[in-house]
């Protein structure tokens, strides 16, 4: 049991470990006294995989792959892959920075908050879906670009942080790769999240 107990704590060890967060310019401050935060999110730019493939690329190739072993679910996972955006990736980000951030100092975090006096622009550079296979698997992998702007004023960038290969995964079986990449959301948030009560209200 005991032994057990050790390598789940050196799983997730190894999970926390492997996000990489940092500052390139500015710093946490200016949230210091601020009671809202308006979120925006741009997949823009998003690359996918080691190859770096477009997002229109990655789409193409697996719709084709599943539809040749199985025709038709290529284009039933086409249509989910398209609405994860909105139903799983954006969600997750801010379920879990309101929880440990909006929550945490009052702050009300949420997407069109037009009265916000700053805006956090989350650009999603690239994702690594993952793979699971019962017993083996392979967790997500999310990059994502942070800027804090002027909501009045884009050109105003009060903070930019890179936050590189955050892991999405879950315990036990997850057999989708829209749920696996959530889970990295989920985790660069929560890292983003706590960082900011750190470091904002010293």
């Amino acid at each position: 049991m005991k032994k057990i107990t050790l390598i789940a704590l050196l799983m997730v060890s190894a999970l926390t470990m492997a996000q990489k967060m940092k500052v390139v310019k500015g710093d946490y401050k200016f949230l210091n006294g601020q009671k809202e935060l308006n979120v925006e999110f741009n997949y823009d730019n998003l690359k996918l995989l080691k190859e770096n493939l477009s997002e229109e690329q990655y789409v193409s190739q697996r719709t084709a792959d599943l539809n040749e072993k199985s025709k038709g679910n290529g284009d039933v996972w086409k249509k989910k892959w398209k609405t994860s955006r909105e139903a799983i990736w954006n969600p997750k980000f801010l379920e879990l920075l309101n929880k440990t951030y909006g929550n945490e100092k009052d702050v009300t975090i949420q997407e069109d908050l037009k009265s916000a006096k700053y805006t956090l622009i989350v650009d999603v550079a690239w994702i690594y879906p993952g793979w699971d296979a019962a017993i083996m698997k392979q967790h997500a992998k999310v990059s994502l670009n942070y800027r804090f702007v002027e909501t009045s004023n884009r050109s105003n960038v009060l903070l930019e942080i890179t936050s590189e290969e955050a892991p999405g995964d879950q315990w036990g079986n997850n057999f989708s790769n829209e749920s696996r990449i959530g889970e990295g959301f989920a985790k660069s948030a929560k890292s983003l999240g706590k960082e900011i009560v750190k470091k904002a209200f010293k």
